[in-house]
C-alpha cells in the first residue's frame, strides 16, 4: 500500500462481521484462563496485553498504523512528545552518559536535556545543525550514546541534514534519533536516509484537530545494538525479567521492546485507548491535510515575504530560504504549515501584531487545523537564556504562524489587517 492508504487501512483490520471503525478497548484489564498464561506474559514469552499502563488493543493498533507510515519495525505510544523524547534517550543512557543535539530542536526538550536530564546524571552537547561531519564527530565522546536532532526544526525551520548526521553517528557507533513531528511521515521519512529512532509529538500534524496530547517513538530495526559494548541494557541480562537480553529475545525490535516492558511499565506514560482513538480519526486523514496545510503555508509566506512590514520569513519551502536545498531532498512534497518571520520593529511590534489578529488564534499550540500564532520568546521558549534563544534561532520578534486549513484569502486578509495596525 502507498502512505496515502496506509494512513486509512494499516493497524485496524476488521475482519468478517467485525466493527468497520477502530473499536475502543476502554479496559484497564484482561482475563486469561489460567495462571500459566499470565505468567508467560510477565516472562515476555507469550503475546497480549496484561495490564493497559503497558500495552492496550486500541493503542496496539495505531502502533502498528504509525511503524508502517514510518517504516519501522515497531511502535510505542506516549502520554505527551516529551515522554516520547525521555523514553528515547533513557532508554540507551544511565547516569555518567552523554549525547548530542541540535541546538534548534524545540524549547521544552532543550530544558528536558540541558537541565532535566543533567539533574538524573546524562549529559547533553548542542550543536549546530549545521555543523560538518567532522563538527559533529569532535561533540562525541567515548560515553555518547546517541546524536538527536529535528527534522524540520520547532520554529526556527531550520532543515537537518540527516544523511550528514546519521554517517557521523554510525561512524561512532551510536545511533541517530530524529524527531519529525513538522514534516509527519507524509513529508518526510528519516529512517529511508539513516535514521534509526523516529519520534514525533502526536499532539501536533498526526492529531492535527487539538483533541489529544500524545507522543511515539518508532523503532526502524536497522541498528546493530551489540556492534560495540556502548548499551549494555540491550545486550546483557535485564535481572527483572529473570536474565532475559533483548537483543537475543527481540533481535530487530528489541529497543521498542525494551522501551516498553521496562520504562513504560515503571513510568507508567501510557496514553488511554480514547486518547489513541481521537488520534487515529487524526492519522485517518494526515496525507491530505498535509498536502492543504503546505499549500497554503507556501502561499502565505510568499505573501508575507512582499510585505514592507516583515523584516525576514523562515519556510523551506520558498526558494530563496538557505534551506530549500535540503528542503527538496528530504520533504520533496512541501515544508509542512508552520512559517516563522520577523516584523520590523522586535518584540513590541510582533506581540501588537499578533495582538490585533482576529481569524488566527493567539495559543500554545500549532500544527492544528485553525490557523494559529505563538510569540515562542515569550512563551514555549521562554525558559531559554539569550545564548540559548540565539542558538536556536530565534529573536525577540519571530513569530511562528502556523497556517490552518481555511480559505487562504481569508487568512491573507486577517494577516494583512494585523500588519496594517503596527
Amino acid at each position: 500500500m502507498r502512505i496515502e492508504t496506509k494512513c486509512l487501512h494499516e493497524g485496524y483490520h476488521p475482519g468478517n462481521g467485525e466493527p468497520r471503525a477502530m473499536p475502543i478497548y476502554q479496559s484497564t484489564t484482561y482475563t486469561y484462563d489460567s495462571t500459566e498464561h499470565i505468567g508467560q506474559l510477565f516472562d515476555l514469552t507469550a503475546p497480549g496485553h496484561m495490564y493497559s499502563r503497558i500495552s492496550n488493543p486500541t493503542v496496539a493498533m495505531v502502533e502498528e498504523k504509525i511503524s508502517a507510515l514510518e517504516g519501522g519495525v515497531g511502535a510505542l505510544c506516549t502520554t505527551a512528545g516529551q515522554a516520547a523524547s525521555l523514553i528515547a534517550v533513557i532508554n540507551l543512557c544511565s547516569a555518567g552518559d552523554h549525547f548530542v543535539a541540535a541546538s534548534t530542536i524545540y524549547g521544552g526538550t532543550i530544558n528536558l536535556f540541558a537541565v532535566t536530564l543533567k539533574r538524573l546524571g546524562i549529559e547533553c552537547t548542542f550543536i549546530s545543525p549545521e555543523s560538518t561531519e567532522e563538527e559533529i564527530r569532535a561533540a562525541i565522546r567515548p560515553n555518547t550514546k546517541l546524536i538527536f536532532g529535528e527534522s524540520l526544526a520547532n520554529p526556527a525551520l531550520t532543515v537537518l541534514d540527516i544523511e550528514r548526521f546519521a554517517k557521523a553517528a554510525h561512524g561512532a557507533g551510536v545511533p541517530l534519533v530524529v524527531d519529525n513531528t513538522f514534516p509527519t511521515p507524509i513529508l518526510c521519512r528519516p529512517i529511508e536516509f539513516g535514521a534509526d529512532i523516529v519520534i514525533h509529538s502526536t499532539t501536533k500534524y498526526m492529531d492535527g484537530h487539538a483533541v489529544q496530547v500524545g507522543g511515539v517513538i518508532v523503532d526502524s530495526g536497522n541498528f546493530d545494538w551489540t556492534q560495540n559494548d556502548k548499551f549494555p541494557g540491550l545486550t546483557t541480562p535485564d535481572e527483572s525479567y529473570h536474565g532475559l537480553t533483548y537483543t537475543e529475545s527481540f533481535g530487530r525490535a528489541a529497543f521498542i521492546t525494551k522501551a516498553r516492558v521496562q520504562l513504560i511499565r515503571d513510568l507508567g506514560c501510557y496514553p488511554a485507548a480514547m486518547t489513541a482513538f481521537l488520534l487515529n480519526l487524526g492519522l485517518e486523514t494526515l496525507a491530505v491535510r498535509m498536502e492543504k496545510h503546505v499549500e497554503n503555508a507556501l502561499a502565505m509566506a510568499e505573501f508575507l515575504a512582499a510585505s514592507d512590514k516583515v523584516e525576514s520569513v523562515n519556510y523551506p519551502g520558498l526558494p530563496g530560504d538557505p534551506y530549500h536545498g535540503l528542503m527538496k531532498k528530504y520533504m520533496p512534497k512541501g515544508a509542512s504549515g508552520v512559517i516563522s518571520f520577523t516584523v520590523k520593529g522586535g518584540r513590541e511590534k510582533a506581540v501588537q501584531f499578533m495582538d490585533s489578529l482576529e481569524l488566527a488564534s493567539n495559543v500554545v499550540h500549532v500544527a492544528d487545523i485553525r490557523t494559529c500564532v505563538l510569540h515562542p520568546a515569550s512563551a514555549t521558549h521562554r525558559q531559554l537564556t539569550d545564548e540559548q534563544l540565539v542558538a536556536a534561532g530565534i529573536g525577540p520578534g519571530m513569530i511562528r504562524l502556523s497556517v490552518g486549513l481555511e480559505n487562504i484569502e481569508d487568512i491573507k486578509e486577517d494577516v494583512e489587517r494585523a500588519l496594517a495596525r503596527i
